[in-house]
């Protein structure tokens, strides 16, 4: 099992950057593939972006270019570096675990990322 603790989220002005953080606290981080989802309000809960436990990487359209994923396995912490934010951005940032081979899945608690002048 594990347990997903997101940080670094809060307001920031449009053009501005973000940097989250979501910290792992339990078994095998290493061999999880490592997300990030968002929501707005009255949204569905989008995927922002991907990583897999090789460090292969993909990014929802919306993002490309702007939002850099990294992981460091042994720190197991996964970072999310967010540049020319966009009020669209707003939403709540959430760190998703997905164990391949058992299919369990485990989500953080969220932290708001809010962009606006």
């Amino acid at each position: 099992q594990v347990q997903l603790v997101e940080s670094g989220g809060g307001l920031v002005q449009p053009g501005g950057s973000l940097g989250l953080s979501c910290a792992a606290y339990g078994s095998q981080f290493s061999i999880y593939v490592m997300g990030w989802y968002r929501q707005a309000p009255g949204k569905q809960r989008e995927l922002v972006a991907v990583i897999s436990s090789g460090g292969s990487t993909n990014y929802a359209d919306s993002v490309k270019g702007r939002f850099t994923i990294s992981r460091d396995n042994a720190k197991n912490t996964m970072y999310l570096r967010m540049n020319s934010l966009k009020p669209e951005d707003t939403a709540v940032y959430y760190c998703n675990a997905l164990n391949m081979a058992t299919r369990n899945e485990y989500w953080g608690q969220g932290t708001q990322v809010t962009v606006s002048s």
